[in-house]
């Protein structure tokens, strides 16, 4: 029955998401098919019942993106929008993801804060950008204008306020600071 439901996700696929979006290792080279079960639960979740209707890959119903064409991540890594209840805050601003990151549940990656003085509005975005081969642990958050280097691990639960540019660290707590020196 699954592999009937695989080959019709195939064929059908490509009326729902952009097909750029359909390749990698989890639509070519996995053999649970992990990529087309999400294909099949975001024609359901996205396409059908509307959550995140307008993103064109396939994306976890509990999590969020404000501005999908601000989004810049390699399609080997199409895997960090299934991790549930992350939001993606890119109005004005661009979120960067180097080929190899994770991201877990639960994260928050915002490119806007309020305008301090007016809540009512929010300030001139900044990007964010993620270095090759980071782990963002669940329940993080990650501030306007922070770069990270490449093998960045971000200790869960941490609110990363400032840029750490360093290869091969991890960070952890509010706000975050280097805690280790990875190998």
């Amino acid at each position: 029955m699954k592999k009937v439901v695989i080959f019709f996700v195939r064929i059908i696929a490509p009326l729902f998401f952009k097909k750029r979006y359909l390749k990698g290792k989890y639509f070519h080279r996995d053999k649970d098919n992990i990529g087309w079960i999400w294909v099949a639960k975001g024609i359901w979740r996205q396409k059908i019942l509307g959550f995140n209707r307008s993103v064109p890959w396939p994306i976890c119903h509990t999590s969020m993106i404000s501005n999908w064409e601000n989004i810049i991540f390699n399609l080997e890594d199409v895997n960090n929008f299934q991790s549930p209840g992350c939001y993606f805050q890119n109005f004005s601003a661009k979120i960067i993801l180097g080929q190899g990151t994770y991201i877990a549940p639960n994260v928050g990656l915002i490119t806007a804060n309020h305008d301090l003085n007016n809540l009512e509005e929010h300030s001139s975005g900044n990007d964010i950008t993620i270095g090759k081969k980071c782990w963002i642990g669940m329940n993080s958050v990650i501030l306007p204008g922070v770069k990270l280097g490449d093998n960045v691990i971000v200790g869960a639960g941490s609110v990363v306020t400032k840029s750490f540019e360093e290869n091969n660290i991890t960070i952890a707590g509010v706000p975050a600071k280097i805690i280790k020196k990875n190998q």
